[in-house]
């Protein structure tokens, strides 16, 4: 009988998870391969096998991290209407920080000194802003948005999400403010910015 697999995708996901806590709680040096390999209940040579060096395994926690947050805004239920999906798409954005805080350091913050991802990984996280600039893109051609370049609107929808999502990982909100309420009114605003004036009457309320 052949021996269980045990170095298999769970172990993977677990591993990943817990050096993302690991870095979180104490900072990329607290991130020894035998201490998680401790952590979580297996040997260095698991981790070795899964993931290579340590430089491999912080990579792996950037891919891991954009890969999530990928499936999520491509996962968005669109409506046709540009300022609603800007909208559905910052809340996915929020809601993929909130379901993995430990990686959105590492994705967005560059929080492990001297790391750079490779090209794979890199290529992975600029695809997944790719809902975002579509919607924008068309919206720019048909008249419905401003007539300015396309990466501007993204990158000014792009910032105003991460700087409020980067806000409350770092608990630097009112603990009374709305904080939902407030993103999505926030978020809304952004966009509307961006019609036409002519299609200004057209935006909900």
């Amino acid at each position: 009988m052949a021996r269980p697999r045990t170095h298999d995708e769970a172990l993977r996901l677990k591993l990943l998870d817990r050096a993302g806590e690991l870095i979180a709680a104490d900072g990329p040096k607290a991130l020894s391969l035998r201490k998680l390999a401790a952590d979580a209940g297996t040997s260095t040579t698991a981790v070795y096998s899964l993931f290579g060096s340590k430089p491999d395994l912080v990579n792996a926690l950037y891919t891991e991290g954009f890969r999530r947050f990928g499936a999520r805004m491509a996962g968005t239920p669109l409506t046709g209407d540009v300022v609603e999906d800007l909208v559905a798409l910052g809340s996915a954005y929020r809601t993929s920080a909130l379901a993995d805080p430990n990686l959105y350091g590492i994705m967005f913050t560059r929080s492990i000194p001297g790391f750079e991802p490779n090209d794979d990984a890199e290529k992975l996280a600029r695809e997944t802003l790719g809902p975002l600039e579509q919607i924008i893109r068309q919206a720019v051609a048909d008249g419905v948005f401003a007539d300015v370049p396309p990466e501007t609107i993204a990158v000014g929808c792009w910032g105003i999400v991460h700087g409020l999502v980067s806000l409350e990982l770092t608990g630097n909100l009112p603990e009374e403010f709305d904080v939902t309420g407030s993103y999505e009114a926030a978020l809304r605003a952004n966009a509307s910015g961006w019609l036409r004036p002519q299609t200004s009457g057209n935006v909900p309320s």
